[in-house]
């Protein structure tokens, strides 16, 4: 299909449709934290409001090594970062209550920002970021059995190749003794990619690696988390599918 074609067909039906998902989801969402305080059902919404997407855009999405976790279990997700299909993909494939830490600007947006702010997403100023507060909102999503999602590259891909992790999430993962999950995304740029408006249907495909137990370090040094990070990095790297061609 021509490029004029997908510019009307995003601005003209996907904007319109997403900015009414956004609204209506995001309104139950925040709603539903006045009698749900742990935010379960605000995942729901975030669930639905992510299914909702991918169907209106045209997107399919395979996944890879879902048999690796356990349902239930507490993790830390970590993934490359392409576009932001990335997070409607990781949140409709995961049986799992998801959380994600993002800046904290994001919690200003109408609505979405709303839902991250009362459904317990971390939120953090990255220029000044509180790692002691930031490990104790950490211990307290563990408590309530919810698992975390980080894009560790700190921004997403232009060409597909996956970025430097960076080592400030891993000394969090390794103080707290968490449960590392890698992901990998593949594909999520040609529906989308970094600084583009236009959005066109496709297939997206996500690797859930093995799960990699990291013991609980008092005071992990950054060549302690620089070392996990790069194997996080090496696994992640590992699951691409054809997006350096």
């Amino acid at each position: 299909m021509k490029p004029t074609f997908h510019w009307f067909r995003t601005v003209f039906f996907l904007i319109p449709c997403i900015s009414v998902y956004t609204i209506v989801l995001g309104t139950l969402s925040i709603l539903s934290t006045f009698v749900d305080r742990r935010g379960h059902a605000a995942h729901g919404c975030a669930r639905a409001w992510s299914w909702l997407i991918l169907a209106t855009t045209g997107v399919a999405v395979t996944v890879e090594g879902l048999e690796r976790v356990t349902p239930g279990e507490t993790y830390v997700f970590i993934s490359n970062h392409q576009s932001f299909y990335d997070i409607p993909v990781i949140f409709s494939s995961l049986p799992f209550q998801l959380r994600i830490i993002s800046k904290e600007s994001i919690g200003n947006f109408p609505f979405l920002g709303w839902h991250l702010r009362r459904a317990g997403h971390l939120l953090v100023n990255r220029s000044n970021p509180d790692r002691s507060g930031i490990l104790n909102r950490w211990r307290r999503l563990v408590a309530d059995h919810l698992s975390l999602i980080i894009f560790p590259e700190g921004t997403r891909s232009r060409d597909g190749k996956v970025g430097r992790f960076r080592g400030g999430s891993f000394l969090l993962a390794l103080e707290a003794g968490l449960t590392v999950v890698p992901l990998t995304v593949s594909g999520s740029r040609h529906v989308m990619g970094k600084g583009l408006i236009t959005t066109r249907p496709g297939h997206v495909h996500l690797v859930v690696h093995a799960p990699i137990a990291t013991p609980q370090v008092e005071s992990p040094s950054v060549a302690d988390a620089r070392e996990l990070a790069s194997r996080i990095e090496a696994m992640v790297r590992s699951g691409q599918r054809g997006e350096l061609g």
